[in-house]
């Protein structure tokens, strides 16, 4: 009755049920892993952006990287912008999802050293290859705070290095390469630069610009904060779920099928011949 099951046609549905379930079943389970890093990070960020601000000195050093722990710990610096090495960061968007700049600015604490400062998003020019103009921070020694931050990889952020870029244009914030960069234009205090970088959160710019970057509880459209991949962790093992069940319903349907068209054609060929 299920002799069809050797059928080449039914040889490749059957191969292909045994691939599709195992797939779908190790889809559930990446996605179950991201979420459960997902929950892990929410709950850093949670804690991180609820403690009290501290030294960012404390939690970085020259050269040194910021712990998965201190993700957005929310951390205070005294010094003075050192406005003349300010770089900006391409292809970054604003919270209207508009394309523009990041403001890259070097801050000098008072023991010498020197902390990379996020100070917001601003416009493209027209120009890609110009300097934009930039809104000056506030001169003299003064105290800012924000949320600190580990320096930008291609890996972890999928934003690709590229080279050959104007003047004072970089794509990642990397403490390490903008503190060679820095050195090779002739910035003789970037000899001691802090591993990671702070997201400006206070004094706030006069006119709004740079413009602020959300933090992650303020920003809705960031992906940590949604947890989207448990609901696909189901779907996918649901889909694999349906695999044999589906299998099992279009083999009993082809074997009705055919035991039918059987029935039908030993019933005509018992029918006596018309005379």
């Amino acid at each position: 009755m299920y002799r069809f099951l050797l059928t080449r046609q039914w040889v490749i549905l059957t191969l292909l049920a045994l691939l599709l379930a195992p797939t779908m079943i190790r889809l559930g389970t990446w996605q179950l892993h991201r979420h459960d890093h997902r929950q892990a990070l929410n709950k850093v960020i949670n804690t991180s952006l609820a403690a009290k601000p501290v030294a960012a000195e404390t939690l970085t050093s020259v050269g040194g990287t910021v712990a998965h722990k201190d993700l957005y710990r929310r951390v205070t610096a005294k010094g003075h912008y050192d406005t003349a090495h300010e770089l900006v960061v391409r292809r970054r968007t604003s919270t209207d999802d508009e394309v523009g700049y990041h403001v890259l600015t070097p801050f000098v604490l008072d023991d010498g050293r020197t902390l990379l400062v996020n100070r917001g998003w601003i416009p493209s020019p027209a120009s890609q290859t110009a300097f934009p103009k930039i809104p000056a921070p506030p001169k003299g020694e003064i105290t800012v705070t924000g949320r600190l931050r580990q320096d930008e990889t291609t890996a972890a952020s999928g934003i690709k290095n590229v080279k050959g870029l104007p003047d004072r244009q970089i794509m990642l914030i990397n403490s390490a390469q903008v503190a060679t960069l820095l050195r090779d234009s002739g910035d003789t205090s970037a000899t001691q630069v802090l591993g990671g970088y702070v997201e400006l959160t206070s004094p706030a710019p006069k006119g709004g610009s740079p413009e602020l970057i959300p933090s992650p509880q303020e920003d809705r459209s960031w992906i940590g904060l949604g947890d989207i991949n448990l609901p696909y962790a189901v779907q996918w093992w649901l889909f694999a779920a349906g695999v044999p069940v589906g299998w099992v319903i279009l083999v009993r349907r082809e074997a009705r099928d055919r035991a039918e068209r059987a029935a039908a054609e030993t019933a005509e060929a018992a029918e006596p011949a018309a005379v």
